[in-house]
This record gives structure tokens, C-alpha cells and sequence, in this order.
């Protein structure tokens, strides 16, 4: 059992209470462009200070905290951007991400009325008509924003068409910048692509299309997806819709999916792309908070709220796939045969099937991350009240025959989970069951302490449940805190019997 120590009592509230110092650090760094001075080389803080009119002393403190979060770090009295700083954060790189960061800034206003809106049940202050000229350039800022953030999630979504060759024509719904679209007519050019919004994000999007040289492979079809759709969109092989449900409520939906399932052609594919409930959990909550304070009906779904309504349209659809970053991909078609032709590997399908099945974290490991060791047994036999019982030491391998298995084996999943205790581990057979029904057959599962599935252990005689009982990780010789570390998870024990328990289980796959 452990957990993160972010998870203990006070200081998890302290540093839930303090996180908005790490956000205003960030927002200032980037908004006085120190990022972009350094990308020529290493300042001091007197020139840091200088180019930017700051005390020496205060700059110096602020420098050392940009150090702290890993967004420089200093050489003797020089300081210079970290790799991440280097590529996200400096003016005019490619994958730069200075104007999305700056626009989280502006949601913090509405996020201080958080009571009212609460209060109220929904957004406060309404946008006036004589705001309308502010409303523009505020949507072209955003539109600019989420248009660096595109970029970076379109370099993930790619990959997955590597052995497909896409034909046909693109249908991008609730375009924004287009950006995603424009990152599949660059890898794809003989495509083309309809775009369909408003009419001034569609202005908006057609001045990044030009910039990008793909103005004359994209038509523009003025729509509000609320409404029915023109009649004359045609058939498309690929119809996107990339972060534009969370902008609508659950009696919206269903309008929307169905209109762009209408647009399929037979062998077409639905990409949605978007923030579900279940990935990233906290950060889709608080995505979903930000939705409910700045838009009049937006939110943020569960995937099984989209992928229901897809089957129920005729749609057979992919188990989500979570990107490395906060968001998750809905893969859905009417032919099974243009699901199979993506280049989404095996291990990629369980992991996903595996998260859905309540999970907190899952994992895909190559097995050089498990740590064996002997010291864990020892530990077993001084400390556990089960020592000696059926699936525990020692009566189950020694940690010189884990070391043995494991060579057989390359990659795992590393899961976690919390109490009850019988319920994670029915949960992690489950698991084990999924892999090995999706071609995994050597899958394995090692899971958290002690068996727990019979009421009472025999004290002599046979296990009385073989099929479904697994021995525990440290019991067979796993150092679990040093795995789940070189994993990169954060945990540390137990102080008190209040504090919220994290378990950890491994199931070896190939």
C-alpha cells in the first residue's frame, strides 16, 4: 500500500491551496519573454534585469525559482533554458506554446467568481452587444492560443495513419484555426478538406490556412453545427472533431454526432478528439469547472457517454486511446476493416481497454523497470501477519525465479488502483483476462498484498480458488516502491492509518 505524498492530509491542501504561485511564476516568465532572451545563450541575472527593468535582488529569487520548476537552470552565475523551455517557450520556434500558456492567464478573472457562478448555476456576466467587438478579438486571441496547442496533439494523432493511406476528402467540425486538418493535408497532400464553423472563425482559420501555404486544397462552409448541416457537404473519409464537443451540453450531442456520422462515407472514420472524464481525471474535472465558469452549456463527457451514442448511430468503434498528453481519442467507423487498418498496436489496445475498466493510472512498462530484489521475502516473514499462507512466502516463487521469468517477457502494464482490496484485485484478473484474450497469452498478473478472495484461507490442503489467485508483487520478490518510482510514480508509506491508500499490481505481457 502507498500513496503520493501529495495525497497526505495538510500538505496536500497546502499544496493544493499554494498551486496558483507555480501558474503566476510561469505567467510572468512568459510574458516577459526571458525564454526567448536566453535561446541565444546564457544570461546573468544583472542583464536578465536590466533587459527587463527588474530589481537585481528580486530577479535573482525569481531566476532561482524558474530553476526550482525545471524551466532554466544555471552555470556558475549564468542562467540558460532547460530543454523543454528551449522548445515550447521561446518566440517563433516551431512547437512554441507561449500563446496558449498566456491565454490561461485571461480565464483566471471568471475563475474568481467561481462562488457566483456556482451560485447561479452557470456563467456570470453574459457578454453585452456592445461587447462584440471585444468578443472578436477575443476569439481571434483564442483561436491563435489553441492554434499552438493543435500543433503539438496533431504530431500524436498521425502516427495512427502510418499504414493507411487516406483517400477521399476531410471534413473538420468546429474547425478553430484548422490546425489539426492542417497537419493531415501536410503528411497527406493529395487530400483535401471542408472546414465548417461560423463565419468569422472560418475568416480566422482561412488567414492560418494562407500562412500555411494549404489555402487553395480547403474549402470554407459557413454552419452553425447547432442547426442542420448544408445538404451539400457530400461524403468524407475522415471527419475530425477535435476539441468542439466540450463546447456543447449531453441535449446537444446527439445532434451533433449524428450530423457528422451522416457525413461519413461507407469506409470513412470519426476522429474525436477531446477531454473525457475518465483520462486525466483531475484535469478533465477542472477542465470541466472552466467550461461551466466560461461557456453557457459547455462540459466535459465521459467517453462512454460518446462511444453509447456511436454504437447506438451503427458506428463500431475503437476502446478510447489516451494520449501522452491530457486528452484521449474516440476512433469510430460503419466498417470494421478501416479500424483494423490503423496503426494502433496491440499493447496500445489492452493498456486502453485495461483503463476503462476503473483504474486510476495504467502503464505501459518495459519490464527492465521492474526491480527485483531478495530483501522483500525477509520483509514478508517479519512484518506480515500472512506469512505462510497459500499465495504468499514461502510457498511461492523465490525472487531468483522472478528474475528468470522476467527474462521471458518485455513489456508490462503497471496498474493502479485503491480499497477495497478484494475489488482491486478482481479488477487486476479482469485485467489479466483482457490481455489475454487480445493475444497476450502469456499474460501474468502480480498484484497487491495478500490474497483476499476467499472468506478464509485453509489452513491445510489446496488453494481453493486456482483459477483467480494471484500472488503480490513484493511477495515474489518485486521491490514495488523502487518500480513504481522508475515508473514515474511519486509515493512514499503510510504515517497514518487516515491516509489515503494507493495499491499497485504488475501484468506481464510479452
Amino acid at each position: 500500500m502507498h500513496q503520493d505524498p501529495q495525497d497526505v492530509g495538510p500538505q496536500y491542501l497546502e499544496d493544493l491551496a499554494t498551486g496558483y504561485w507555480f501558474s503566476e511564476a510561469l505567467f510572468a516568465a512568459v510574458e516577459v519573454d526571458i525564454f526567448s532572451l536566453l535561446d541565444s545563450g546564457g544570461k546573468s541575472a544583472y542583464e536578465i534585469a536590466g533587459k527587463n527593468g527588474f530589481s537585481d535582488a528580486g530577479t535573482e529569487r525569481f531566476l532561482h525559482a524558474l530553476c526550482s520548476m525545471g524551466l532554466l537552470y544555471n552555470h556558475g552565475k549564468l542562467y540558460f533554458n532547460t530543454a523543454i523551455s528551449g522548445e515550447y517557450l521561446v518566440a517563433g520556434k516551431p512547437n512554441c506554446q507561449r500563446g496558449s500558456i498566456l491565454w490561461r492567464r485571461r480565464l483566471m478573472g471568471p475563475w474568481s467568481g467561481l462562488r457566483a457562478c456556482l451560485e447561479k448555476g452557470g456563467r456570470v456576466g453574459p457578454l453585452q452587444e456592445q461587447d462584440a467587438r471585444c468578443l472578436a478579438k477575443r476569439r481571434r486571441e483564442y483561436i491563435k492560443a489553441m492554434d499552438c496547442v493543435a500543433k503539438a496533439k496533431v504530431k500524436e494523432i498521425l502516427p495512427l495513419f502510418t499504414s493507411r493511406s487516406l483517400t477521399g476528402a476531410i471534413l473538420d467540425v468546429g474547425t478553430g484555426s484548422g490546425a489539426i486538418t492542417a497537419g493531415f493535408l501536410e503528411s497527406f497532400p493529395w487530400l483535401k478538406a471542408t472546414l465548417i464553423d461560423i463565419p468569422e472563425v472560418l475568416e480566422i482559420a482561412g488567414e492560418f490556412m494562407a500562412a500555411a501555404a494549404l489555402h487553395d486544397r480547403v474549402a470554407m462552409r459557413p454552419c452553425n453545427i447547432l442547426e442542420p448541416w448544408p445538404p451539400a457537404l457530400g461524403k468524407f473519409d475522415l471527419v475530425i472533431l477535435s476539441n468542439i464537443i466540450h463546447a456543447y451540453s449531453e441535449k446537444e450531442l446527439p445532434h451533433i454526432l449524428a450530423s457528422a456520422v451522416e457525413c461519413l462515407s461507407e469506409k470513412g472514420l470519426v476522429i474525436i478528439h477531446d477531454f473525457f472524464l475518465e483520462h486525466c481525471p483531475s484535469k478533465a474535472a477542472l477542465f470541466d469547472m472552466n467550461m461551466f465558469i466560461n461557456t453557457c452549456n459547455g462540459r466535459v463527457f465521459s467517453q462512454q457517454d460518446i462511444l453509447s451514442e456511436l454504437s447506438r448511430l451503427g458506428l463500431r468503434v475503437l476502446d478510447p486511446l489516451p494520449m501522452e498528453s491530457d486528452t484521449a481519442l474516440i476512433l469510430a467507423s460503419p466498417d470494421n476493416e478501416v479500424l483494423d487498418t490503423l496503426d494502433v498496436g496491440p499493447k496500445q489496445r489492452v493498456a486502453a481497454a485495461v483503463r476503462g475498466m476503473g483504474f486510476s493510472a495504467v502503464s505501459l512498462i518495459t519490464t527492465d523497470v521492474i526491480h527485483v530484489t531478495d530483501w522483500t521475502e525477509l520483509r514478508c516473514g517479519f512484518g506480515c501477519e500472512r506469512y505462510g499462507q497459500r499465495r504468499c512466502p514461502p510457498n511461492i516463487q523465490s525472487p531468483e525465479q522472478t528474475r528468470r521469468l522476467l527474462a521471458d517477457f518485455k513489456h508490462a502494464l503497471l496498474l493502479e488502483g485503491a480499497p477495497p482490496t478484494k475489488d482491486f484485485q478482481l479488477k487486476v484478473v479482469k485485467a489479466e483476462r483482457e490481455a489475454f484474450l487480445a493475444g497476450f497469452y502469456k499474460a501474468l498478473a502480480f498484484w497487491a498484498g495478500p490474497c483476499t478472495l476467499c472468506k478464509e484461507c485453509p489452513a491445510e490442503g489446496e488453494c481453493l480458488n486456482h483459477r483467480d489467485s494471484r500472488p503480490s508483487m513484493e511477495g515474489v520478490g518485486i521491490d514495488v516502491f523502487e518500480t513504481v518510482r522508475r515508473a514515474g510514480f511519486r509515493l512514499r508509506t503510510l504515517k497514518d492509518t487516515g491516509d489515503f491508500i494507493k495499491y499497485y499490481a504488475v501484468i506481464l505481457l510479452e
